[in-house]
């Protein structure tokens, strides 16, 4: 059964000057696997812009904003081998968040040289 879904879309431009410019925003975001895959790509603010969506996403589908005390570097955004995007919690994200039943989690992520989509699906 589905319990949340949620969409963002954000311009890659507006990331991109957060991570550059703001001292401890990539680390606050974005998990060390996060960086290290973003940080390998060419154009790595379209991947570091697709990531922000999908959490941003996530907490939309669970009803939930950025103020609710979860940390966003918990809420992982990793590939499948075959580059499939998958959700991951950890921490004290996931223990927060084990009381709401989800068991499956979907994620789908899409960016531009200018903007950044992702959505998410939760399934009990």
């Amino acid at each position: 059964m589905i319990q949340g879904t949620g969409i963002d879309m954000i311009e890659v431009e507006r990331i991109a000057a957060r991570v550059s410019r703001d001292s401890g925003f990539k680390e606050m975001v974005f998990s060390k696997s996060e960086i290290a895959y973003c940080e390998s790509k060419a154009f790595p603010f379209e991947h570091y812009a697709a990531r922000f969506a999908a959490k941003e996403a996530f907490l939309k589908a669970i009803g939930r904003g950025w103020d609710s005390g979860l940390a966003l570097h918990e809420i992982e955004i990793l590939n499948e081998e075959n580059g499939k995007p998958v959700l991951k919690l950890s921490g004290k994200t996931a223990v927060a968040l084990d009381s709401l039943g989800i068991r499956r989690m979907h994620v789908s992520l899409s960016h531009l040289k200018s903007y950044a989509t992702a959505i998410v699906m939760l399934e009990s």
